[in-house]
């Protein structure tokens, strides 16, 4: 896969529209630390890549790995195949013709500004740009996702792609996410809609390359690097620290809890970034790093088990077993294309939480009743 702009980029471009400053503050930052569920989505577009551009099957790439992450079987049949399965619903007929991880820029109009487009591809009248998305935790929305108006954006201007887009009179923005509730996501555009989305982000580059680039805080800030160092935040924090509980209205703390999130987000990157340091050796005045509270494990649990039988321990007192949890008999039921019965399982809260008005669950005093009748069928 090829790398990504450092300036802006698909996954950053809703940011950096939003707050200009912030490209010099991440441009400071030291590289993040690759992780395990980056690792598997990369692992996943490579194999996605091999299969639609090469004669081969996804299982050829079972046992490979990249970084902390290998395919098994389960990543391809709950990934892999679906993620494939999806291009026959949005091309049933496989008319399409289509490039994969094209390297797509804006060349002498934006210099430096590039990205890796998964799947750019024309059908009909259509230009389509698809990306996927292996992550199992955040829905992503599709309807104006600035991520795939970039990769859009970018691929009109890339000679080897921008055949798909000549005389086009839609842009399909697709997202294809297989874990999540809805798998496939369609957005249908127009060009001019793209090239609007273009203007702005020129602007926004242009400003953000300037001398007094604005800043603004939102959720675009979940994912910035330099959320440990960012002005706007850390005065937040500040703010939410020294004001007193006592006096405050209930206004006041809603407007809090608005902006819990993201000083969450922000305590947990000052974290990640004091730990990153220390673990390379800069100090940080006042922590440093120690080893976790050690657990006993056995050497050789076979061995133990022997030995502790030899000692006199029945077979009850060596080993527990307990049953599967529901999630996990849904999955190997699946396999045998058979459901769960309803009958056998109820959703059961393990207490209550704090959320938005907007949330669509009803006020915990509201499911009193719902939560006594699924208490009795429990025996």
């Amino acid at each position: 896969m090829a790398a990504h702009s450092n300036i802006v980029g698909g996954s950053t471009a809703k940011r950096v529209i939003a707050c200009p400053g912030s490209v010099k503050l991440v441009q400071q930052m030291p590289p993040r630390p690759s992780s395990r569920y980056a690792d598997e989505g990369t692992l996943c577009h490579t194999i996605m890549e091999a299969v639609l551009t090469r004669d081969v099957q996804p299982e050829e790439f079972i046992g490979d790995t990249f970084g902390s992450a290998t395919a098994t079987q389960d990543l391809i049949e709950t990934k892999i195949r679906p993620a494939l399965e999806a291009l026959s619903v949005i091309d049933p007929n496989w008319d399409m013709t289509y490039e994969c991880e094209a390297v797509v820029g804006f060349g002498d109009a934006l210099p430096g500004v590039f990205g890796s487009a998964d799947l750019v591809g024309r059908l009909g009248d259509t230009a389509i740009v698809l990306d996927w998305k292996f992550g199992d935790g955040v829905d992503v929305s599709v309807k104006e996702n600035p991520q795939a108006m970039f990769y859009a954006a970018a691929a009109m201007r890339t000679p080897k792609v921008a055949w798909a887009f000549k005389d086009a009179k839609h842009v399909e923005c697709v997202i294809v996410q297989p874990t999540a509730a809805t798998p496939i996501k369609i957005w249908t555009t127009t060009p001019d809609r793209i090239r609007a989305f273009e203007r702005q982000l020129f602007a926004a580059v242009k400003e953000a390359m300037g001398p007094d680039p604005s800043m603004q805080t939102g959720d675009h800030c979940r994912w910035c690097a330099a959320k440990p160092v960012c002005p706007l935040l850390t005065g937040a924090v500040d703010r939410a620290l020294k004001t007193s509980l006592q006096v405050l209205n209930t206004t006041q703390l809603a407007e809090m809890l608005e902006q819990a999130p993201l000083i969450e987000d922000y305590l947990s990157e000052v974290r990640a970034l004091a730990y990153q340091m220390l673990e390379n050796g800069v100090s940080v005045p006042g922590f440093k790093l120690v080893q976790k509270r050690a657990t006993r494990q056995w050497i050789n649990a076979d061995k133990a088990q022997a030995a502790l039988a030899a000692l006199g321990l029945d077979e009850t007192e060596l080993t527990e077993t307990k049953l599967v949890s529901p999630a996990q008999a849904e999955k190997a039921l699946k396999k045998r294309k058979i459901e769960l019965p309803d009958e056998l399982v109820v959703a059961v809260s393990t207490g209550t939480t704090l959320a938005p008005e907007k949330d669509p669950r009803p006020p915990v005093l509201q499911i009193g009743r719902q939560l006594a009748a699924a208490l009795g069928k429990i025996v």
